[in-house]
């Protein structure tokens, strides 16, 4: 089946340069294009995509927002999308705020065209954290400071012990197969731990894991 995806940007020339991009590749097709946030969230739940590119800073209805309202409670659409946000600079608070909000990774409009496209497949498929090293160092800046809440450390306290270690692991961006090396466990095994690791904290997927991680003080920046 195709990834269909919806492209927010108030920019015409960036969103008809990653339609062309993404329409050139087989199982990737975009099925609406939106120019600020506020159309973002009309097209969202006509068209329910499976990723939504959303740039950060647009007007009527900025990204964040646009994010919210979307991923928020009751929207009407069948599916949850996966939103994948688009940022000129690698460090933005706004995009930390963007992943709060429920965005599943970022990255930087200047990004090779395969990197886009990799970025796509990887949000779809509801994989491990998009980009790394890049998306951990911005969420462990903006964490800092950002105060910690009970309802966190009242989620964590659900936790046991392995997964709490495994928890650790995922806020310091590692994969399953890292997971399972450093913990001497099987990767089937580190699989189970982190989807109760998901379940018990309420995370969509592993950005909001590695968020989690630094609210409640698991994972500090360096």
């Amino acid at each position: 089946m195709s990834i269909e995806v919806l492209i927010a940007d108030d920019q015409a020339m960036v969103r008809a340069g990653f339609a062309a991009l993404l329409d050139a590749h087989e199982g990737i097709t975009v099925t609406g294009q939106a120019s600020d946030g506020a159309e973002a969230v009309t097209l969202a739940a006509r068209l329910d995509p499976d990723v939504i590119l959303m740039d950060v800073r647009m007007p009527e209805l900025d990204g964040i927002e646009a994010t919210r309202r979307i991923l928020g409670p009751g929207y009407p659409a069948a599916k949850v999308p996966r939103i994948l946000m688009l940022t000129t600079f690698d460090i933005d608070d706004y995009v930390y705020d963007a992943l709060q909000a429920g965005a599943s990774g970022f990255l930087l409009k200047d990004a090779l065209p395969e990197e886009l496209v990799h970025a796509v497949r990887v949000i779809a498929a509801g994989d491990a954290l998009l980009s790394p090293s890049v998306t951990r160092r911005m969420i462990a800046q903006f964490a800092a400071q950002k105060p910690r809440t009970s309802a966190s450390g009242n989620l964590l306290a659900e936790l046991t012990d392995r997964e709490r270690e495994v928890l650790v692991l995922i806020g310091q961006g590692r994969s399953n197969s890292e997971i399972a090396a450093t913990l001497f466990i099987a990767e089937q095994t580190v699989k189970t731990h982190v989807g109760k690791v998901l379940a018990k904290i309420g995370a969509r997927d592993r950005v909001q894991a590695v968020i989690f991680a630094y609210d409640t003080g698991l994972a500090e920046p360096a």
